[in-house]
């Protein structure tokens, strides 16, 4: 059993994300950020599937088809795009569809750090400013995200790769707190 191996990954990831969201001044959601997976569902679940190189939501994905743990997850835990999932109404023909709603720029923000930690984490020494990017890139495609909300975390996540994590982290914190910032 890797008990205290899932509880070392997930105390490290959460307190990347902490310092990242903290460098932003979203400091509630730098201490609430996952807070879920203490609980005994997905931790459990965390514990049977781990694996230490990528996330045990994977493992239990192929295992069983579904993963349990991260329903629970995205549905309690804004930062996520998946947790923004819901039927839409087309305003001009009623049309219903499933899609991405809108995200509020502080969770686009905290999904940042969220990537930028999940990243460090699971690639350790060959993590590059790039890395969270090129994730991006390889999802990007097949994905339910608000376009705006793409655009923003597309836009977000390639500063990152082309001037770095200061830069990057300075710019966002000055458009969370400048509302004349297009979104």
């Amino acid at each position: 059993m890797h008990f205290f191996d899932h509880l070392h990954t997930v105390n490290r990831h959460r307190r990347l994300v902490r310092k990242y969201c903290f460098r932003l001044g979203l400091y509630w959601q730098g201490l609430t950020h996952d807070l879920s997976k203490y609980s005994p569902y997905e931790f459990f679940r965390g514990v049977k599937y781990y694996q230490g190189y990528r996330s045990p939501n994977d493992a239990e994905r192929i295992a069983t088809g579904v993963s349990l743990a991260w329903l629970h997850h995205k549905g309690r835990n804004r930062h996520h795009y998946e947790y923004w999932i819901d039927y839409c109404i087309d305003p001009v023909d009623g049309h219903v569809y499933t899609g991405g709603n809108k995200m509020p720029k502080k969770y686009v923000a905290e999904m940042v750090c969220d990537r930028i930690a999940a990243c460090r984490v699971y690639q350790g020494d060959k993590y590059t400013a790039a890395s969270p990017y090129d994730y991006y890139q390889r999802s990007k495609g097949s994905i339910l995200i608000h376009p705006d909300t793409s655009e923003l975390l597309d836009r977000w996540l390639l500063l990152l790769k082309d001037r770095g994590e200061d830069d990057a982290l300075a710019q966002i914190r000055a458009e969370l707190r400048d509302e004349h910032f297009p979104y």
